[in-house]
């Protein structure tokens, strides 16, 4: 059985997709782009700028879920261009404190509304590990 979770705190989803979907003990994001999600606009300022919104996004839905980003054991991050990882991983490692979980970036050929960079997550709500 999955349940569906929605924030306001996060931008609404662009197409027919959940925010976030819990099934048993496990969390999964939606992709979130580096949206405000009042105005629904993508944040200028570049890769970091958006990679900083589209983060806090992620945590939105964490905690819509009840989770935090210590819950989070795998992330994928989605770059239109690779030459914007540092940036990014700075940023990154902002949210993810010193007990970073796995992940993946890849470079993709496009994202939606123009975006550099996309993140999901999966998070385990189960406590303590």
């Amino acid at each position: 059985m999955k349940e569906t979770v929605t924030t306001t705190h996060a931008p609404l989803a662009l197409g027919p997709y959940a925010q976030g979907a819990v099934a048993g003990r496990f969390l999964f994001t939606a992709g979130q782009l580096g949206l405000e999600p009042t105005s629904g606009e993508l944040v200028g300022g570049g890769a970091a700028a958006e990679a900083r919104r589209a983060l806090a996004n992620v945590g939105a839905i964490l905690a819509a879920a009840g989770g935090t980003w210590r819950d989070v054991v795998k992330t994928t991050v989605y770059l239109v261009d690779l030459k914007d990882f540092g940036a990014v991983n700075d940023v990154y490692a902002e949210f993810v404190g010193d007990e970073p979980p796995a992940r993946a970036t890849v470079q993709v050929a496009a994202l939606p509304r123009g975006a550099r960079v996309e993140v999901e997550a999966v998070a385990y709500l189960g406590g303590e590990r």
